[in-house]
């Protein structure tokens, strides 16, 4: 009994989307954390380096997230317009969780900013996947999950 519930939610949580969001929120991390070392090297302020630092990982995020995590094809122009629109609403607001932690705890409680933006990021990806699945790209996921079952059953 408890094996079989463990192997449910093994099942549920581990599979070929999560995996590849994982890849691709780890690279787009890493996208973000070296556009955010560069652009403060170059001199930028901390709050505006991480704000084009997140510009760039979100644009690196679509790309991946639509064509590799989530499968997703667009039937027309509009179509992607919506997509790419509620993408970057949701990452704008994870960005404004993103920002809002680091003026608290990097700016004013002067906590290393490097820890508040490792932590911040963790939340943020959580974040962003639960929109992507559940907001974004919710019609490609249903519809990959009847494409995959047809396939099993044939």
């Amino acid at each position: 009994m408890v094996k079989s519930i463990v192997k449910r939610l093994f099942h549920k949580f581990v599979n070929r989307e999560t995996i590849a969001y994982a890849v691709a929120g780890a690279m787009t991390t890493l996208v973000n954390f070296i556009s955010y070392e560069g652009l403060y090297r170059l001199g930028l302020k901390n709050l505006s380096a991480n704000a084009l630092a997140w510009v760039i990982a979100v644009t690196f995020a679509y790309i991946v997230n639509k064509n590799q995590v989530f499968l997703s094809k667009s039937r027309d122009a509009a179509d992607e317009a919506i997509k790419l629109a509620k993408f970057f609403g949701a990452r704008i607001f994870t960005l404004a969780v993103e920002q809002a932690g680091m003026f608290i705890f990097a700016e004013k409680l002067k906590v290393y900013s490097w820890l508040v933006k490792i932590c911040l990021s963790a939340v943020v990806i959580v974040l962003n996947y639960l929109f992507s699945k559940l907001y974004i790209f919710k019609k490609e996921r249903e519809r990959i999950e009847k494409e995959s079952k047809v396939e099993n059953q044939g």
